[in-house]
């Protein structure tokens, strides 16, 4: 962080609004443009934090984004006369190219994402509301695609992983319903899933930047996001 950014954020949090406002003034357009741009730069890469990731997503989409912790990421009114709302759950994936040679572990984009602490009432409840996923890739903060796919495309692959893991548990699908603090951390899913289900659809797609970014890819979704 750069030092004035570094004061910027210190005034923020610290002093008046009053003076914050003050303080931006006496700067240089420049220099808040370079603040700025490092402030975006850090957010967006953030390890520790998807919601800027997740906001562009969900808005690029068409979706009125929820910032509440609770209920779906977000949500458009359907356009049939009298529908039911289209709800959305955004997976955003960001890689950083900084040491990636270096790196023990080298992920790739390949349209993943996937559902913490999942339950089969979880599942259950996704089963029948109108759920979207939307699968998104950054590198180094740019966007790179959003995919955008019914639940149904990924719902018997995320059953299948539930079943395993209570059958570990000497339990069944039904029987879970009754257990308490038993959750499948993370029931994941990746573009081999849902890459031939009809409803399927690219809503954003940066080809320069993906034929550039190339090695940061799977094959197969760099083929599929590349075609004609």
């Amino acid at each position: 962080m750069n030092k004035n950014l570094a004061e910027i954020v210190n005034y923020y949090a610290t002093r008046p609004h009053i003076e914050l406002a003050k303080l931006l003034l006496d700067k240089s357009k420049d220099n808040l443009i370079a603040c700025l741009t490092d402030l975006l730069t850090a957010y967006m890469n953030d390890k520790n934090s998807s919601a800027l990731r997740e906001f562009i997503t969900v808005s690029l989409a068409g979706y009125e984004h929820n910032a509440q912790k609770l209920g779906y990421n977000g949500y458009k009114h359907s356009s049939d006369i009298g529908g039911q709302s289209v709800n959305c759950e955004a997976k955003p994936k960001n890689i950083t190219t900084e040491n990636y040679e270096q790196k023990t572990s080298r992920p790739k984009l390949n349209g993943e994402g996937g559902f913490n602490d999942y339950t089969y009432a979880r599942w259950q409840k996704d089963q029948v509301t109108n759920l979207n996923l939307l699968s998104s890739g950054f590198i180094d903060g740019e966007l790179q695609y959003i995919l955008e796919f019914p639940f149904a495309a990924i719902s018997d692959t995320l059953k299948d992983k539930l079943i395993a893991f209570y059958k570990k548990l000497n339990c069944t699908l039904e029987q879970s319903i009754d257990l308490t603090g038993q959750y499948l951390r993370t029931a994941a899913f990746s573009f081999k899933y849902y890459n031939a289900h009809e409803g399927l659809k690219i809503i954003y797609v940066n080809k320069i930047a993906i034929q550039a970014n190339q090695k940061y890819f799977n094959k197969d979704i760099f083929n599929y996001l590349i075609k004609p």
